[in-house]
């Protein structure tokens, strides 16, 4: 389906058929509770782990969704992309599915951690300075010299259809549901999440969840229009990239709101699931049970879905150790 402008919006039934075509290469990721956590915000939260993932993120659904829906002809030339990290790694693991090479842009500040299972899954890495602008820049210049099929990181149809049977597991997985929030940075995992949720449950509500230092996302909300910030910091290093045209489309639309936590709420939130649910998950996807406790009065007495986006963290450099 095309907009008045000619943009190409993926739609519901994209979803059922993305999430066919990539059902070997991934996992159906379990949903966890806890009872401390529920106390603690006033809230049911019902945990969407795709930290537990293929590739240890969401984003390995997008990605296969493109990698496997390439014509041979296509796909000969290979995959090309950049990112900071999990869609990276989750492309190169949908290559590697597939036989064919991964080329990726990469900033040089990415962790370790990433750029390893890049490196681990085939992909070949590009460095980068740690701005949009800089990768956007040097990945112009790689698709010149490989003609490999650019697979976007979340401003792609084939990559917010597949990141869409995310909430269709979750719908599947919890029954009432009256919220669902996801972190957002480009906005994939959101305009994937509005994707199904209008289309099986329009009824509930959508919330993004967004770093105070990265609030691109927040102030473009308010503002009716895409703002975008070049290099942000924060700790949450998959959430600094902005909306692109077609996650806008989704989340002006659809959204009810975006919620912000400062660093430090971030930092806390990570340990807190850590601690109390024995799971890991990396600092973005700490952001949603961050805005969460920030704002009780928003979720009190709700059923909530919380999707956490992905695991891939550098163990040797977690937020809350010193020096």
């Amino acid at each position: 389906m095309k907009d008045d402008a000619g943009m190409q919006i993926p739609t519901y039934d994209d979803v059922i058929a993305a999430h066919e075509r990539i059902r070997p290469h991934i996992h159906r990721t379990p949903v966890l509770t806890s009872t401390y956590l529920d106390e603690r915000s006033g809230a049911q939260l019902f945990f969407k782990c795709e930290n537990f993932q293929k590739a240890g993120a969401f984003k390995v659904r997008g990605a296969c969704n493109a990698v496997f829906g390439l014509s041979d002809e296509m796909a000969a030339k290979g995959v090309a992309t950049h990112s900071s990290g999990n869609h990276a790694l989750s492309l190169a693991y949908a290559a590697g599915r597939r036989g064919i090479p991964c080329h990726v842009v990469m900033p040089r500040t990415a962790p370790e951690a990433k750029k390893a299972a890049v490196r681990g899954y085939g992909g070949e890495i590009t460095e980068c300075e740690p701005s949009t602008s800089s990768r956007e820049a040097v990945f112009a210049e790689l698709q010149a010299r490989t003609g490999a099929e650019f697979v976007h990181p979340y401003n792609d149809p084939r990559v917010i259809a597949g990141q869409g049977t995310c909430a269709r597991e979750l719908l599947e997985q919890v029954e009432g549901l009256d919220a669902v929030i996801a972190p957002i940075g480009g906005g994939g995992m959101v305009s994937g999440t509005c994707l199904t949720l209008s289309a099986l449950a329009p009824h509930v509500e959508i919330y993004a969840a967004e770093p105070a230092q990265a609030d691109d996302a927040c102030r473009s909300l308010r503002a009716g229009r895409i703002i975008a910030d070049d290099a942000p910091q924060t700790v949450a290093d998959g959430l600094k990239v902005p909306l692109k045209e077609l996650t806008w489309h989704f989340v002006r639309t659809h959204v009810t709101d975006i919620l912000t936590a400062s660093e430090a709420e971030i930092i806390d939130a990570m340990k807190l699931t850590w601690q109390r649910m024995k799971i890991v998950m990396e600092p973005s996807c700490a952001v949603p049970l961050a805005t969460i406790l920030k704002h009780p009065d928003v979720f009190a007495g709700k059923r909530v879905g919380v999707i956490v986006t992905g695991g891939n963290v550098d163990l040797d450099r977690l937020p809350w150790m010193k020096g």
